[in-house]
C-alpha cells in the first residue's frame, strides 16, 4: 500500500489579478507551489507526487523528476478542478494499485503542517473510505439573498470548513470522479465526489493556518504562518 500526493495546479487564479498564476507567486524566496510540494514530499509516508499543470504552462519543462528524493510525475489539467484530479489519477494508472492512498492537495495551500499530515494519515490509513482535513466553523454563518442582503443566519452546529489534503483510495476516487462527470453532477472537491458515490468520508480536524491563497493579502499571511512553522 503506497501513499501518493496529487496536486492540481492547472488554474490561473483570476482573483489574484496580474499575469502570474497564484501557485507561481513568490513567497519567502520560493514560489507558493515549491512550498506546497516540499511540505508533501518531506513526509516519510509519501511515496511519490503527481503535479497537474495547465496544457499551456511554459514552466512544465523546468520541473525536476524528483522532489526530496520522491518521484514527481506530470499530468495535463482540464477545465475544472475535478478534470485535473481525474487526469492526475489517470497518470498514476499502472503505477498505483486500487488500494493505494491518494492525497489530493491544493497547490495554493503552502502552509500545510507536518502534524496535520501525520494526523490525517494515521487516522485514515485503516479507514474503509478515507476523508479530509477540516476545521469546525466558529464564526456566525449568514446566507445571502439578492444584492448580498442577509436572507438568514445559518446554524453552525456540525458545519466544517473543508480543507486539503483529501485522502481516498486510488480506485474508489477514480471511479467516483468518473461517475460524477458522466452524470453531469457538480463536484466541488474530492470528498463530494465520494459522497455522491454513496461513501461517507471522515473529517479529521486540522489547523486554520492551512489557508488557501486566493487574494493578494493572503500572501503576507502565508509568509507569517511559514515563519511561525520555522519553514522560512
Amino acid at each position: 500500500m503506497n501513499f501518493w500526493a496529487l496536486i492540481p495546479a492547472a488554474g490561473i487564479g483570476r482573483r489574484m489579478g496580474g499575469d502570474v498564476p497564484k501557485q507561481y507567486l513568490p513567497l519567502g524566496g520560493r514560489t507558493v507551489l515549491e512550498h506546497t510540494l516540499d511540505a508533501l514530499a518531506r513526509h516519510p509516508a509519501i511515496d511519490g507526487l503527481v503535479l497537474v499543470l495547465n496544457a499551456d504552462d511554459p514552466r512544465a519543462p523546468t520541473f525536476p523528476d524528483q522532489v526530496q528524493g520522491k518521484p514527481l510525475l506530470l499530468a495535463t489539467g482540464g477545465a475544472e478542478r475535478s478534470d485535473s484530479v481525474s487526469s492526475g489519477l489517470e497518470r498514476l494508472a499502472g503505477q498505483a494499485d486500487d488500494q493505494d492512498w491518494v492525497l489530493v492537495h491544493d497547490a495554493a495551500r503552502p502552509c500545510l503542517r507536518r502534524e496535520d499530515l501525520d494526523r490525517l494519515i494515521e487516522t485514515l490509513r485503516d479507514h474503509p473510505v478515507g476523508g479530509l482535513l477540516g476545521v469546525p466553523v466558529r464564526d456566525t454563518m449568514k446566507r445571502a439573498a439578492v444584492g448580498d442582503a442577509v436572507r438568514e443566519t445559518v446554524d453552525r452546529e456540525g458545519l466544517w470548513h473543508a480543507l486539503t489534503p483529501q485522502m481516498f483510495r486510488f480506485g474508489a476516487l477514480r471511479e467516483a470522479l468518473r461517475t460524477a462527470q458522466a452524470r453531469g453532477l457538480p463536484v466541488t472537491d474530492d470528498a463530494s465526489a465520494m459522497e455522491l458515490a454513496g461513501h461517507v468520508p471522515l473529517l479529521v480536524e486540522g489547523h486554520g493556518d492551512n489557508l488557501k491563497i486566493t487574494r493578494p493579502e493572503d500572501l503576507a499571511l502565508a509568509e507569517f504562518h511559514l515563519r511561525q512553522q520555522e519553514r522560512l
